[in-house]
């Protein structure tokens, strides 16, 4: 799934022979959850030493966590 996908109305359909209202296109959904969550951690994790490694891995975890409570 994406977080953005382009969406492209009739009139944009008919001036360029498609028939399509949505391309999938754009960042992916967990992509979007984890610099959410990145945004947090870094604001709260300035003086904690974390390493850059960590806040990514950090960030993805609670990114995950996002897509599996949002898919029950």
């Amino acid at each position: 799934m994406k977080a953005f996908p382009i969406v492209i109305d009739r009139e944009t359909q008919i001036a360029n022979n498609t028939n399509y209202g949505i391309q999938e296109e754009g960042m992916d959904l967990r992509d979007y959850f984890a610099a959410k969550a990145m945004q947090g951690i870094v604001d709260s994790s300035v003086d904690s030493g974390l390493e850059t490694i960590q806040i990514a891995e950090s960030a993805y975890l609670i990114a995950d966590a996002m897509m599996e409570v949002r898919e029950n």
